[in-house]
């Protein structure tokens, strides 16, 4: 039986929750912005009068107030985006249980053994859509397909508040004269190489063969390839399928450069802790550790090193961090810094060692769960390391709030 899938999308879902909270912002041009004195200072989502104006997503706010005088900006807020999330995906568990998110705002269905009870898939997306504004009072687009590459592209191509079916009797018409950069992974450098081998369109991808595209992009020609022709087989995963976690990772654009050392340690113990934290809560240990730096000449590199023991304490990641920084250190200024955590194992495997050391790190892994515990009841900011006192600005930052992570992988 061939599947039934839709890929929901909400329409400028972070805009939309703000006008839906203040409906007075469905009069102007809206963006929801990154907080500018922490120089994060983007644009995160605009509405449709903003988007007359050619404000674009991930630009700088000033670049938008260049194009737009009048934009209104208003700061996000995670957590209402994400309660707003949970309630459509609670919306969608009731046609199925087959329902796996993609960031925040797009979920994946597969109605397959749901069309005897609610209809087609066009009847269900229009449903789910007409529930989604009458009960949330926000819209989607939602593509209806065979597979899931078609689904979400499907969900794009006519918005907002739409409903796109994508057959496999007429994909060929519909999408393979879209540009190639509208399939998934296509990005600005693949593109490039496939436009300078004469590849515009997907349909130009299809038919190209993939020992050619081998060639040119390795494994991933092929996996394009795959999915130009429509021939992923890729399941839609259930609601509560846990994605595998290969690396955790934060990083931060600092309120100001860093130039001294005391800077930088700041600034890698958040990062650290919130990694440690991260990796206390999902159940793994880190046997790497990695840094991240751009300078303020946007400059950057990466480096890591292999951590003496399996662990998910925060002083040992810092003190892999610090050494990879100073060991790769320049005279720029640092603009943004981050630590990840890779190469895990499961926490319950525990290394058995008479050294001292590891007795000393499991020591403080149990002592930072206690931590834990306690700015999980009374904020991050109610238990904090000395050296954060000295520049209260640059700690501000909470890494476990002001960075949502969310699921975006396409490849489990």
């Amino acid at each position: 039986m061939e599947k039934t899938i839709l890929h929901a999308d909400g329409n400028c879902f972070y805009a939309s929750v703000e006008m839906k909270m203040n409906p007075a912002l469905r009069e102007v041009p809206l963006a929801v912005g990154g907080d500018e004195d922490a120089r994060h200072g983007i644009v995160l989502a605009k509405n449709d009068i903003a988007k007359k104006y050619k404000v674009q997503t991930g630009e700088a706010l000033v670049v938008a107030r260049q194009k737009c005088p009048d934009l209104r900006v208003v700061p996000a807020r995670y957590n209402l985006y994400l309660e707003h999330a949970a309630q459509m995906r609670d919306l969608f568990l009731q046609y199925t249980d087959q329902v796996e998110a993609f960031g925040l705002d797009e979920c994946w269905l597969d109605v397959t053994n749901s069309l005897h009870l609610f209809g087609s898939g066009r009847e269900i997306a229009d449903e789910i859509r007409r529930r989604v504004w009458d009960e949330l009072r926000l819209t989607l687009s939602v593509g209806v397909s065979f597979n899931k590459i078609f689904a979400k592209i499907g969900s794009d191509i006519k918005k907002p508040d739409a409903t796109t079916v994508i057959t496999r009797g007429d994909f060929r018409q519909t999408v393979w004269p879209l540009p190639v950069q509208d399939l998934m992974y296509v990005g600005a450098s693949t593109k490039e190489r496939l436009r300078r081998s004469h590849i515009r369109t997907i349909g130009q991808l299809a038919r190209t063969d993939p020992g050619v595209l081998h060639g040119l992009l390795g494994k991933w020609g092929y996996v394009l390839w795959v999915f130009a022709n429509g021939e992923d087989p890729a399941a839609v995963a259930g609601f509560d399928a846990q994605p595998v976690i290969k690396s955790v990772g934060n990083s931060s654009t600092t309120p100001h450069d860093l130039r001294t050392e005391r800077d930088i340690k700041i600034t890698l113990y958040l990062m650290a802790e919130s990694v440690a934290a991260r990796l206390r809560e999902y159940g793994y240990k880190s046997r790497t550790a990695q840094i991240c730096v751009r300078g303020n000449d946007m400059t950057w590199y990466q480096r890591q090193a292999p951590l003496p023991y399996p662990c998910q304490d925060s002083e040992e990641l810092f003190k892999a961090a610090w050494a990879l920084y100073r060991q790769n250190r320049s005279r720029t200024p640092v603009r943004t810094l981050g630590v990840r955590a890779s190469n895990l194992i499961d926490d319950k495997v525990t290394q058995m060692s008479m050294l001292p050391d590891l007795a000393r790190v499991h020591r403080h892994e149990n002592l930072e769960r206690a931590i834990d515990a306690i700015r999980k009841r009374y904020g991050n900011f109610s238990v904090r390391r000395a050296v954060m006192l000295t520049d209260m600005k640059l700690a501000a930052v909470n890494p476990l709030e002001d960075h949502v992570i969310h699921p975006v992988s396409y490849f489990r």
